[in-house]
């Protein structure tokens, strides 16, 4: 029998109905099944915990339906926040281990500044024209990071100065220097007072003679700010706790450059047993040391260029036949000048042309010990050969022919390595120093 298709639709629409009438009292008004993973139990009123009811036992009171996923996802998270916390820990044990890093600024105001920085630091500097008016370069060295700054457009107010420890390279040789210097001290003085600056080393190329009690109200042992001084020339005031000795090194106001020692400047034949070139003073042991080269027929074997007057600045000529003269000659003479300790000597060792140096002290007030004068050159075992008169060198000469081209190569390598030694400590106690003042307790 066909169905009429009202009647169909009709019956559609009431099975419809029957079905949502059906689901919503399920939903709303139906008793809920306890399932055997999802339980709930109700608490009976008036029945204490424990008590056995129609046959079976009561379940404690439970006030929320208990999930067992829920008790996995609280040790899930447990678990995590704990590793999270073990990891921060290990994290912080692991920068509390790291080697700590200090910063220290060097302001080169004295043409030494390029000894410290380019010779015994090893610093870059840029640009690398030597007559910039503006240079910098960083480095490390030990815990600190070194930025250095030189040149004539470093003056006071402008230079960017991101760290409160400072270093300040000084010239302290004659009176006007001293005022130049002083104008810095003062300035840096003020930085101190306001708290911009809290360490202060100074370098220091001291007055020929020693007399440095200009700089001495500055010190922080006499009430001022400078904690650490390196000293130039054997200054009665060392005592390797706030003043320590400093070397003299090359000339690079003149522009003597860093020299990289290679296989041709240790090995070639040399053919001149020794060199000196410079001004010879009235009434001066330079006198005597030309009168013996002169009257002994040894001006032939050695180079000499002696001339009255002294030049502040070489020529680039200049400049390259001194240092011709150094790479070709075994031995370099060295006479005291105002002060026994000279340029000439680190220039000899540059090339590895042994220092023959007069070992007498000058008049002035430094210090006269038992060690001096040169005591940090001597301290250190400098491979030099001294004397006390200008008459023993006829004798050294003699002893110099009598050598053998491979004695003299090897004690050329002995020198240069002995130079490239020393100029290693002075960076490592220049560094240490500064740290252990500066931040011993950081």
């Amino acid at each position: 029998m066909k169905i009429p298709k009202r009647k169909l639709f009709l019956l559609i629409i009431f099975a419809y109905v029957a079905f949502s009438l059906y689901a919503a009292y399920s939903v709303f008004f139906s008793t809920k099944v306890i399932s055997r993973v999802h339980r709930v139990v109700k608490k009976e009123s008036g029945a204490p915990s424990g008590v056995v009811r129609d046959g079976g036992a009561v379940a404690p009171f439970v006030a929320d339906e208990w999930n067992p996923w829920e008790d996995e996802e609280v040790e899930y998270n447990s678990a995590l926040s704990k590793k999270r916390e073990a990891f921060k820990q290990h994290l912080s044990r692991i920068d509390k281990n790291k080697p700590q890093r200090f910063k220290v600024q060097v302001w080169g105001k004295a043409a030494i500044g390029l000894y410290l920085w380019e010779h015994i630091l090893e610093g870059p500097l840029n640009p690398t024209d030597k007559v910039a008016q503006w240079r910098e370069g960083e480095l490390q060295s030990g815990k600190i990071d070194f930025s250095f700054y030189t040149g004539p457009a470093v003056v006071q107010g402008h230079v960017p100065l991101d760290m409160n420890s400072l270093v300040l390279v000084l010239n302290g040789r004659e009176q006007q220097k001293v005022s130049y210097s002083t104008r810095w001290l003062e300035h840096v003085q003020a930085l101190v007072q306001s708290h911009t600056v809290m360490h202060v080393a100074v370098v220091l190329l001291g007055n020929e003679h020693c007399n440095n009690a200009w700089i001495g109200p500055y010190l922080k042992r006499n009430g001022g700010f400078v904690e650490l001084l390196f000293l130039v020339y054997d200054s009665p005031w060392i005592n390797d706790k706030d003043v320590f000795q400093w070397p003299l090194g090359v000339a690079t106001y003149r522009q003597f450059p860093m020299i990289r020692p290679n296989a041709q400047l240790i090995t070639s034949n040399r053919p001149y047993l020794c060199n000196f070139l410079g001004t010879v003073y009235k009434n001066s042991s330079r006198e005597t040391l030309m009168q013996v080269l002169t009257h002994s027929g040894l001006d032939k074997d050695c180079i000499t260029n002696a001339r009255e007057k002294w030049l502040p600045q070489e020529t680039t000529d200049s400049l390259r036949r001194y240092q011709t003269a150094l790479a070709q000659s075994e031995l370099t003479l060295c006479p005291v000048g105002i002060n026994t300790e000279c340029y000439r000597i680190y220039e000899a060792c540059s090339y590895g042309s042994v220092p023959v140096v007069e070992d007498v002290l000058t008049p002035g007030t430094c210090a006269a010990g038992p060690s001096s004068p040169l005591r940090l050159l001597k301290a250190a075992g400098a491979p030099f050969i001294f004397i006390t008169d200008w008459k023993e060198l006829p004798a050294i000469l003699e002893r110099e022919r009598a050598l053998s081209h491979e004695q003299r190569v090897d004690r050329r390598r002995r020198l240069l390595e002995w130079y490239a030694s020393f100029r290693q400590q002075m960076k490592e106690r220049f560094t240490e120093v500064i740290e252990e003042t500066f931040f011993k307790n950081g």
